[in-house]
């Protein structure tokens, strides 16, 4: 059974930072391709960032390029969001997902296992 946990989420002023982490089991995240979602209240959810099975490709929302990045540790099977620079447009609940197929695709209806979302809201 597949399982993804996201935690890490929380309250912070604008110009901070967060880590989230997504912590995998029933799959492992070096062979599968893995990104994180937002979803803010009344918009539909969006692609933040994705890394591929085998981790030589990534890929960041413009919004977000250059203040976030994805990464990962094998050996602890989990996903990580480090989140820089917050502004209060990066408020959203968080998703991490993971997708089964080996292609590189990374849009929303592509992936197949999801956590349960973690809260980042940033505000003053």
């Amino acid at each position: 059974q597949v399982q993804l946990v996201e935690s890490g989420g929380g309250l912070v002023q604008p110009g901070g930072s967060l880590r989230l982490s997504c912590a995998a089991s029933g799959l492992s995240v070096d062979f599968n391709t893995i990104g994180w979602f937002r979803q803010a209240p009344g918009k539909e959810r969006e692609s933040v960032a994705a890394v591929s099975w085998g981790g030589n490709l990534r890929t960041y929302a413009d919004s977000v390029e250059g203040r976030f990045t994805i990464s990962r540790s094998d050996a602890k099977n989990t996903i990580y969001l480090d989140m820089t620079s917050l502004k209060p447009e990066d408020t959203a609940v968080y998703y991490c997902a993971a997708r089964v197929d080996p292609t590189w695709r990374t849009e929303t209806q592509d992936f197949d296992y999801w956590g349960q979302g973690t809260q980042v809201t940033v505000s003053s």
